[in-house]
């Protein structure tokens, strides 16, 4: 089996610059063991909805703002797209998340299998970039690097779809990051019960979860607790964000909370109570940060205010602010 191996002379460039990060990662690390200490679930941010501001900026206003964690999109064209991101920005990005003790969870890739084997060797190079990517500005381990899956007849697609999967658990197998894939409304892959078929068919690695953003199940006829049971025990992150009907069967996302639409108290709280205590991040739909007008600054604070209090209805204990 190919290993994921990071090259030799980037490893040792980041080692060199050990001494300089030195006491942030001390830092960084007393906060990781006080999390797990203290039992608790984060509260995080994906960048997906700040692609106007640079990686290494938005991750000092992230934790003022509240933060305990951050996903930094990686996909095509995003800010922090590996082929974007020199090994100079990238120990910057390492410097700012010791400095502000936020803790990088996961990492947001859109890589759909293909019937092509180009495209999908292009994906796995993607995702290999991606897990380099991640040992490169974190020491943390368990990051995941999400994707959806595409769109198509689950029947025509379930196949593709377990085998490029496969691929790339195997191929990123020194990686300590963890492959999730993302259930999507109206994607091939729609529900959790199909992402668990993936995961028993390759005889559930330990490095393949799933994401569970019940923002895409919502008015599908699946419900919040039997989905939150059906995934909670395969789940390695959780997006949130409020789901709307329109007429003749279309869908608008909102900011999570702005809608009331999905009950992030009891999702928060069932999650806690099954045993999870990874992320809760929230994701800003492409519906609203392509609107004219669109304000990341304001829509970050509108998601912590809302998801926050979430968090404090659920009774569930976050990362002490004092310790970041």
């Amino acid at each position: 089996m190919e290993r994921f191996i990071p090259e030799m002379p980037r490893r040792r460039f980041l080692a060199s610059c050990s001494g300089a990060l030195a006491l942030a990662t001390s830092h960084q690390s007393l906060v990781a063991s006080s999390v797990k200490s203290m039992d608790t679930m984060t509260l995080g941010f994906s960048t997906y909805g700040s692609r106007t501001i640079a990686t290494e900026a938005v991750i000092p206003v992230l934790a003022d703002t509240g933060y305990d964690a951050v996903e930094i999109t990686c996909t095509k064209g995003f800010d922090a797209a590996p082929e974007n991101v020199s090994m100079t920005r990238r120990l910057h990005i390492r410097k700012k998340l010791s400095e502000t003790g936020l803790r990088l969870t996961s990492i947001m890739e859109h890589t759909t299998p293909q019937t092509s084997a180009d495209v999908n060797s292009a994906n796995l190079a993607r995702i290999r970039n991606a897990a380099e990517f991640v040992s490169d500005i974190t020491d943390a381990k368990n990051v995941v690097i999400q994707t959806v899956l595409g769109g198509g007849s689950w029947h025509d697609k379930k196949n593709l779809f377990l085998e490029q999967v496969g691929r790339w658990v195997e191929k990123t197998a020194g990686s300590s990051t963890t492959i999730c894939i993302k259930p999507h409304r109206g994607g091939g892959m729609d529900t959790p019960e199909k992402a668990v078929w993936i995961m028993k068919q390759l005889n559930d690695p330990q490095r393949l979860r799933m994401v569970y953003d019940y923002s895409h199940y919502i008015y599908t006829g699946l419900e919040l607790v039997p989905t939150i049971k059906q995934a909670a025990h395969k789940t390695a992150h959780i997006a949130v964000k409020d789901t709307v009907k329109l007429a003749e069967g279309k869908f608008r996302f909102e900011l999570p909370g702005s809608a009331g639409t999905i009950d992030f108290t009891t999702l928060i709280k069932q999650f806690y109570l099954r045993g999870y205590r990874g992320d809760i991040s929230c994701e800003v739909s492409g519906m609203v940060w392509s609107k004219p007008g669109y304000d990341p600054h304001r829509a970050l604070k509108t998601c912590y205010e809302n998801v926050s209090k979430a968090f404090q209805d659920a009774g569930v204990p976050r990362p002490q602010a004092s310790l970041r």
